[in-house]
């Protein structure tokens, strides 16, 4: 386990069960327009995968809620994103 990984394990997740603060708007725009799927490459906690079809999967247990994948997708808005509701989300363990 590399630095950054030990230290993301130290974090802890509180899953708001059935109400994902993020959701992909439209999975065919995934899968037909977007080229490169950088939300894959570039979540920070491995949230989206691609799969062998060229579909994108989103789970979004242990979610930072950096932002990144809003950002990666800026050019189609496909990414609907807020915070989790208090007390559920990604709980930073500091130290």
């Amino acid at each position: 386990m590399n630095e950054v990984e030990e230290k993301l394990y130290q974090n802890r997740y509180r899953l708001d069960a059935g109400r994902p603060h993020i959701r992909i708007r439209n999975p065919e725009v995934c899968r037909s327009r977007c080229g490169e799927k950088s939300c894959a490459a570039c979540c920070p906690a491995g949230c989206y995968t691609l799969g062998s079809e060229g579909e994108v999967t989103l789970l979004t247990d242990g979610c930072l809620e950096c932002g990144t994948c809003r950002i990666i997708c800026s050019e189609f808005r496909n990414v609907d994103w807020e915070y989790p509701r208090g007390g559920f989300g990604v709980l930073f363990k500091f130290g």
